[in-house]
C-alpha cells in the first residue's frame, strides 16, 4: 500500500529508519485528528454503551457563533461538518490517501489558519479559558494550543520529506467512501436538532430584592423585555451559558441580555477570565436567599422576561439569537 519511492536497490538502513519514523508520526497525526474529532463531537463510551453528553459540542458549536453565524442550526451543522473533516484527515494518514498530493496539504492549510486564528483570540481576548481543541476532555489555553498545532505543522512537513507514498489501486473509490463515511457520521451521532426553541411559560418573577439596597442593576429589569440569566460561579453548565450570552451580545448588542449571579467573589475572576463574559450587563447578588428565591431550584436559569412576566424559559441549548429576535418583536 505504501511503497518508498525509491528502487529495491536502494533500500539502506536509513529508508528502513525513515520509514519506521514515518509510520510513527503518520499514525501520531492521525491519533490527534481522531480525538479532536471525537473529544468535540460530545458521543462517549461508558463500558460498551455509547452515551452522548451535547456539553462539549455546544460550546464548539458555538465558536461558529462567535465568528458571525447568527444562527444555532446552521452552526450546529457548519460544526459537524468540521468534526467530519478532521474525522476525515485522520481516515486519510490512516488508508495512506493521496498524501503528498492532497492530505498533507490540507493539513498544513488546515493548521496554519486555525494558528491564526488562535492568535487573534490571543490578541483580542487573552491567553484564557479552554480553547476547545479537545471538547472538555483537555483543556488547552489559546496559547498551548498554538504550540500544539507548531508542532503537528512541523510533523507533517517531515512526514512530507521522508514518508511520501505511490497512489495504489482502488484509491479514488476507497477516498470517496471514506469522504461520505467521515461526514455524515457526526450527524449519525449527534443528530441536528431543529427544534430548539425555549419552553413557553406565563409565570410572574418579583425582582424588587434587587433594588433594595446598592449595588443594583443599571437596567431596569422590572419594566420592559429582558432575558435575565442567574448563575452561580462555580456551576460549569453556568460558565458555558455565560460564554454563550456573551457571544450573543458581543454580534447582538440589542439584544437585552442581564446576568445575575451568586457566589463568592473569589471565584469571579475564573468565571470571567473562563467565559469573556465581563462585557454583558451583570450584577452579583450578594443577597443568597432572595437570589434562590428569584432564581428557583436550578441553574442555569435564564428567563424570558416581559414586564415582571416570564414568557419564556431557556436551558443553554435554547439560546438562539433567531428566536430571541422573534420575541423581542412580537
Amino acid at each position: 500500500m505504501t511503497e518508498e519511492l525509491a528502487s529495491p536497490g536502494q533500500k539502506t538502513v536509513s529508508f528502513y529508519l525513515k520509514r519506521i519514523i514515518g509510520i510513527l508520526l503518520l499514525l501520531v497525526l492521525s491519533a490527534v485528528f481522531f480525538y479532536s474529532a471525537y473529544s468535540k463531537s460530545g458521543i462517549a463510551f461508558k463500558g460498551f454503551n455509547l452515551v452522548g453528553n451535547e456539553g462539549p459540542f455546544m460550546s464548539f458549536q458555538w465558536t461558529f457563533i462567535d465568528l458571525g453565524i447568527n444562527s444555532i442550526v446552521a452552526a450546529g451543522i457548519v460544526a459537524r461538518l468540521f468534526i467530519g473533516l478532521e474525522f476525515l484527515l485522520g481516515l486519510l494518514l490512516l488508508f495512506h490517501i493521496f498524501l503528498r498530493q492532497f492530505t498533507y496539504k490540507i493539513i498544513l492549510v488546515l493548521l496554519s489558519v486555525f494558528t491564526v486564528y488562535l492568535l487573534f483570540v490571543i490578541i483580542n481576548q487573552g491567553n484564557h479559558g479552554n480553547c476547545g481543541c479537545f471538547g472538555d476532555n483537555i483543556e488547552m489555553t489559546p496559547l498551548q494550543s498554538v504550540w500544539k498545532n507548531v508542532i503537528m505543522i512541523i510533523i507533517t512537513l517531515i512526514l512530507i520529506y521522508i514518508y511520501p507514498a505511490k497512489p495504489y489501486k482502488n484509491q479514488e473509490i476507497i477516498a470517496v467512501l471514506l469522504f461520505m463515511a467521515a461526514l455524515v457520521t457526526p450527524f449519525i451521532l449527534n443528530p441536528l436538532d431543529l427544534d430548539n426553541k425555549p419552553e413557553a411559560a406565563h409565570q410572574t418573577i418579583d425582582l424588587n430584592p434587587l433594588y433594595k439596597e446598592a449595588p443594583v442593576p443599571a437596567t431596569e429589569l422590572r419594566t420592559g423585555k429582558h432575558i435575565v440569566a442567574f448563575m452561580s460561579l462555580t456551576c460549569p453548565h453556568c460558565r458555558k451559558a455565560a460564554y454563550m450570552l456573551h457571544v450573543i451580545h458581543d454580534k447582538n448588542p440589542g439584544i437585552p441580555i442581564y446576568i445575575l449571579l451568586s457566589g463568592s467573589d473569589n471565584h469571579e475572576k475564573e468565571f470571567f477570565d473562563e467565559t469573556h463574559a465581563m462585557d454583558v450587563p451583570h450584577l452579583h447578588v450578594k443577597d443568597i436567599e432572595a437570589f434562590q428565591k428569584m432564581a428557583g431550584p436550578y441553574v442555569p436559569a435564564i428567563y424570558w422576561v416581559n414586564n415582571g412576566i416570564i414568557e419564556r424559559k431557556a436551558n443553554y441549548f435554547q439560546l438562539d439569537p433567531k428566536y430571541m429576535h422573534e420575541w423581542l418583536g412580537q
